[in-house]
């Protein structure tokens, strides 16, 4: 659990450094020393306890309690300005967007990093986009310890895509019973069962789970979606001061696709909404993944942190995007093929000391991650290859290092903090059809960090802050080995101001005003699998979050991010970004323990956007969805649970493209795709824990 902070709602935001704050009724205080062993970034900590009105437990019930019928729904959770859908209706990787930048599968265009125990999840030179992140098909919801959001690239402890902000996942060393058990059912020929063994063993932490589910989405070509996860941890407590631990992570996925379909053969009657064009879209992944980890605290409250892992991953996916236009005969149907192994480790130490009568955090620490992967791009049919595209094996090194300094002065009224982060990439291709675009390309590049907070007065609920950072986001190989004489990074500068409020400990106001102004914006190139820069960039607007506690088990969070504009800089005419939402929303009605009852009801929304960046005539349609999720103890260690997605069965598009594209007796015509949404998913489950530690 997070220290408290003040005030409560800053914690939604991701700002890098902040007061402690006194017990309920009470002024606040100076900061502890011992107090700053705790991470100085604010964030959402999702823990599996019942809900209290603090914010940054408020998810806990929610994460703990909702029937997950489809993945993609961890992310509806987190909130934060984040809009996330499935872009062939699941299995494949979603799609990401935030800030007005559509950053694709979670790599392009600022990008957001998102991390499970320390290994980084967007994949670099990937088969199907960069900084992919189908990685997160294997992350367990029941295993989630904590969820960290940093609203933007304001650690000096993560580098490549963090432009946009950090999800750092946190997955439990042990559950509190010995055995649990989770089976659920429901729509669309949903099932899904969850079997974990936590053995309660002297000095030892330990976990072994195995995750499987099965659905059919309410598409007319069966979505046949399956995965099988197998997730586990094992940690000696070597001493009192010492853990040294094992966690390993193996999943397969495998799935059908509808694909995007045209809109204007939906509307014209000539095409179900859950209809395909492409019988033979779809994917195959396997993957695995072992790390290791060790932390060691001295007796100076310094602590060091090691871990590496390594981990191994086959990908192909099947497509077909444009249908007919490049071949009339066989169709525009592509097979992309990544086999890859990475390798990567990281270290950290954190040491809490005095300076100038103020108390403060330094950290230091190291980041290295090495990348090999075969990477081909053929033409099919059906699944079936007629011909190779291109095909290259790659290499991708990244190392980078870093510092940060926070400290607290004036009786903890004034706040600052400061980091510099230092990134070394290596990109190598092999190009095995046509060899004179092999390489090594090398780049580095440097990221400052600062932030100052203000409290004016203690007694009074009022702080001011602000934040900057500069993030990055790499390049494919192939591109960077293709293109030596263009930028082989984009940075992202992110600037924040803002204010927060608590009053007793039961309402809390956060407001803020953002600036972020990327290098360049990157395209995907789907004929070869390669990104291309396509020129800086601006965004700017507010965000607005609340959370109130209405009583001891009703709680109300709310947000909204508002993109007031998002455009190309430079040009002799204004071209605006496209492609993301200017407008989010969301909000939660939490209740926890009331008579044996738990759950939420949840709303998330978007506005329409554009699609292009020089008609505004041409838009993606918005939305409004809610979600319910309710769980009630029918006796001791046994809990039903039922859950509702898209509670009100709202019909909507989750992902919206527009380009050319033909079918077979049509001319090619310039078009919105898009990817429909599943309609009201009514799941039931029934929970045992058994076996109490």
């Amino acid at each position: 659990m997070v220290r408290p902070v003040l005030p409560l709602a800053l914690a939604l935001l991701g700002v890098a450094i902040g007061p402690a704050q006194s017990p309920k009724g009470s002024a606040p205080s100076a900061p502890k020393t011992e107090d700053l062993l705790q991470p100085l970034h604010y964030s959402i900590v999702i823990t599996a306890t019942p809900l209290g009105p603090e914010i940054e437990r408020r998810n806990s019930t929610v994460f703990e309690q909702t029937l997950f019928s489809r993945d993609d729904q961890v992310f509806h959770l987190l909130d934060a300005g984040i809009n996330a859908g499935q872009h062939e209706g699941g299995g494949k990787s979603i799609e990401v967007r935030r800030f007005g930048f559509n950053m694709d599968h979670g790599g392009v265009n600022g990008g957001l990093r998102v991390m499970v125990d320390n290994v980084p999840q967007n994949h670099s030179t990937q088969g199907h986009g960069q900084g992919y992140l189908g990685s997160l098909k294997s992350l367990t919801p029941e295993l989630v310890e904590e969820a960290h959001l940093i609203n933007g690239p304001f650690s000096a402890e993560y580098g490549d895509y963090s432009g946009l902000g950090v999800v750092h996942v946190r997955l439990r060393e042990s559950l509190p019973q010995r055995f649990t058990a989770r089976l659920m059912g429901g729509r669309y020929d949903t099932f899904r069962g969850f079997l974990a063994y936590s053995p309660n063993v002297n000095n030892r932490d330990a976990v072994f789970a195995y995750e499987g589910s099965y659905s059919n989405g309410p598409f007319l070509k069966p979505l046949d979606y399956t995965r099988h996860n197998v997730t586990g941890n094992y940690t000696w407590v070597l001493e009192e001061n010492k853990r040294f631990g094992l966690k390993w992570n193996a999943g397969t996925n495998r799935f059908n696709s509808s694909g995007q379909i045209p809109i204007d053969e939906v509307v014209a009657g000539r095409l179900d909404r859950y209809g395909s064009q492409s019988p033979g879209d779809g994917g195959d992944v396997h993957n695995g993944r072992l790390g290791a980890y060790f932390s060691k605290e001295y007796a100076n409250r310094g602590m060091l942190k090691l871990d590496g892992f390594a981990e191994r991953s086959l990908f192909d996916l099947y497509s077909n995007f444009t249908f007919f236009l490049n071949d009339p005969e066989n169709g525009d149907g592509i097979q992309q093929h990544d086999s890859r192994l990475s390798e990567g480790a990281n270290a950290q130490y954190l040491r809490p000391h005095t300076w100038e009568g103020g108390i403060g955090l330094f950290s230091a620490g190291f980041n290295y991650l090495d990348t090999q992967t075969n990477v081909d791009l053929r033409h099919s049919v059906n699944r079936n290859p007629i011909g190779l595209f291109t095909s290259g094996h790659a290499r991708v090194a990244n190392g980078g290092g870093y510092v940060q300094q926070n400290v607290t002065l004036a009786d903890g009224k004034l706040e600052l903090g400061g980091g510099l982060r230092w990134d070394f990439f290596r990109f190598a291709l092999q190009d095995i059809l046509e060899p004179e675009f092999s390489g090594v390309e090398y780049s580095t590049k440097l990221q400052p960090k600062a932030q100052v907070a203000y409290r004016p007065w203690l007694r009074a609920p009022l702080k001011l802050y602000f934040n900057y950072g500069r993030g990055i986001a790499s390049m494919d190989a192939r591109g960077v080995v293709r293109r030596p004489d263009g930028p082989h990074i984009a940075t992202t500068d992110f600037m924040q101001f803002g204010t927060s409020h608590r009053f007793h400990d039961r309402f809390s106001l956060l407001t803020d005003f953002f600036l972020i102004q990327p290098s360049n914006q990157l395209v995907y190139i789907p004929d070869d699998g390669s990104i291309e820069f396509s020129g800086p960039s601006r965004s700017y607007g507010f965000e607005v979050k609340t959370s109130v506690a209405l009583t001891r088990n009703l709680a109300l969070d709310a947000g909204m991010t508002k993109v007031l504009n998002a455009y190309y800089r430079g040009g002799e005419s204004r071209i605006y970004l496209d492609s993301a939402p200017r407008f989010t929303a969301n909000a939660s009605l939490t209740m926890a323990d009331w008579r044996g009852w738990s759950g939420s009801l949840r709303m998330r929304a978007i506005n329409h956007y554009r699609l292009d960046g020089e008609d505004p005539s041409i838009v993606a349609s918005g939305h409004t969805v809610f979600d319910l999720a309710l769980a009630r103890q029918i006796r001791r260690g046994v809990e039903l649970n039922f859950g509702v997605d898209n509670l009100f069965g709202r019909e909507y598009w989750e992902t919206q493209n527009f380009f050319e594209s033909r079918l077979p007796g049509q001319p090619p015509i310039e078009r919105i795709h898009a990817t429909p949404a599943y309609g009201a998913t009514v799941v039931v489950g029934v929970t045992f824990r058994f076996a109490e530690k």
